[in-house]
């Protein structure tokens, strides 16, 4: 029988850790959320396998690093609501949700939306909310948010999503370069959003999050 317990310490010790992830609350969550019960079925032997997983067509499950320098860059606070585009099977929703106040989850599937509730009530955790609908627009009924995660990478994040911050918010995402990827984080300063970098991690293309092509008559 497959000791997952000793994996999920095994990740944080080989995978977390040395990538200068050092924050106890960001560890603890990690240590505390079963990754393996948040991936599809037929994949629980690959839950602590240092990449993405893949959930779907151009959706993945980010790799444990990628997510929890997210995390340590955006410096989630315990009063924070926090919006998570893209929750999948609600792992990253999950793991956020130890630190933050309450988390907004958004999936566009339905099927990966219900299975994101089932899990997350199995175990109960209370502090997320999955709301069904489009990636590309977020959940602005449920705002203003303390911080933003896009869970895969954009080419743009569309002005709908930022206005989505309050003032002082945090987003986090990966913007597509090529075959690289780099991972920059937004700070709302006076209505404007500033972005700063933070390190490099590649994934796809979330859908609805491309580069809009502007055409001239």
């Amino acid at each position: 029988m497959t000791d997952f317990a000793k994996r999920r310490h095994m990740m944080v010790d080989t995978q977390v850790r040395p990538s200068d992830v050092t924050k106890y609350p960001i560890l603890e969550a990690m240590l505390r959320i079963p990754r393996e019960a948040f991936v599809p079925h037929d994949r629980t032997e690959a839950a602590y396998v240092g990449e993405n997983l893949a959930i779907g067509p151009r959706r993945v499950m980010l790799e444990p690093r990628t997510l929890a320098k997210m995390m340590d860059a955006v410096n989630i606070q315990n009063s924070d609501l926090v919006l998570d585009i893209g929750c999948g099977y609600g792992y990253s929703s999950a793991v956020i949700a130890e630190i933050a106040e309450a988390v907004i989850a958004v999936e566009e599937d339905p099927a990966l939306a219900t299975e994101a509730e089932d899990r997350l009530a199995e175990h109960g955790i209370d502090n997320v909310a999955v709301v069904t609908g489009p990636l590309s627009e977020g959940a602005a009924q449920h705002g203003p948010y303390g911080a933003i995660f896009v869970q895969g990478a954009v080419e743009e994040v569309h002005a709908d999503i930022l206005a989505q911050l309050k003032e002082g918010g945090r987003i986090v995402a990966i913007f597509a370069e090529g075959e690289l990827g780099v991972v920059r984080i937004g700070f709302q300063i006076d209505g404007r959003v500033s972005w700063r970098f933070s390190f490099n991690a590649g994934a796809p293309i979330v859908p609805g999050f491309e580069k809009l092509v502007e055409f001239a008559l």
